[in-house]
């Protein structure tokens, strides 16, 4: 049999793992006396397996997480309030799937952010889209885009991620346009996409924060009925990260 005509076939296929894998079992004896199917089946685990991996690179670039986190990593000793029942559950992306929502509420530095960041890239890497971005962006990119006229592809793109995660909620107030334009994007996503908003103020502050009553009746409304809470208390974990750091710096010096 001639193998380098197969090798280039597959690789014209855009299989290269499954060409790697091939040229392997070539180049090994150890491999000569497994069955037929075994042989096949471990060419193609090997293709399956690089195609999800650049499938899964794929939606955490496009995720553009602002913390490299993960649910592991996650502190459940900081005295924060997080209940960790409540988060592994989360951590299943079954309300993702169920198209609930998430609020995260507490004080700066009680890792709101690195929490929701751990949430999406578990998202991802159950196969499903995710999008980070900071509310005061978000208006920004889509006032640019109605300005250059990809406007509707936006909302469409962002009405069919699975998690968008909106940082910073309400962290500075939202003008006429902006409210409008959050309110189109809730509303598409309500009840067909999941949102997590993270947020320093409370829930019970964000009505008099969004400013227009109508329209914060609306977003408040599509936001909050639907959605799973975690409330973060304590002291900054920055603040105790950073005395750990400098303790550290003392002893080595």
């Amino acid at each position: 049999m001639l193998s380098q005509p197969t090798i280039d076939k597959l690789l014209s296929m855009k299989m290269g793992a499954m060409a790697e894998a091939f040229e392997q079992q070539l180049a090994s004896s150890r491999y000569a006396e497994l069955p037929f199917e075994d042989r096949l089946g471990m060419m193609i685990d090997a293709e399956y397996t690089s195609r999800e991996q650049r499938k899964l690179t794929r939606r955490l670039q496009r995720a553009k997480l602002r913390q490299p986190a993960c649910i592991e990593d996650i502190d459940f000793k900081a005295h924060r309030g997080l209940d960790r029942q409540l988060l592994l559950s989360l951590a299943s992306c079954e309300w993702i799937r169920q198209n609930l929502n998430l609020l995260i509420t507490g004080p700066t530095g009680t890792g709101k952010t690195y929490l929701a960041c751990a949430l999406a890239n578990r998202a991802c890497r159950s196969g499903l889209t995710a999008y980070y971005v900071r509310a005061a962006q978000l208006p920004h990119q889509l006032a640019i885009a109605r300005g250059d006229g990809s406007y509707t592809r936006l909302l469409n793109r962002l009405t069919k991620t699975d998690l968008i995660v909106i940082d910073d909620w309400l962290l500075t107030p939202f003008n006429t346009t902006e409210r409008r334009d959050i309110l189109e994007v809730i509303e598409d996503r309500h009840e067909r996409a999941s949102t997590l908003i993270a947020s320093q103020l409370p829930l019970s502050s964000w009505h008099e924060a969004i400013g227009e009553p109508t329209l914060a009746d609306s977003i408040c409304d599509r936001l909050v009925h639907a959605a799973y809470r975690i409330k973060l208390q304590g002291r900054s974990m920055r603040e105790s990260q950073a005395a750990a750091k400098l303790a550290a710096a003392k002893d080595r010096s």
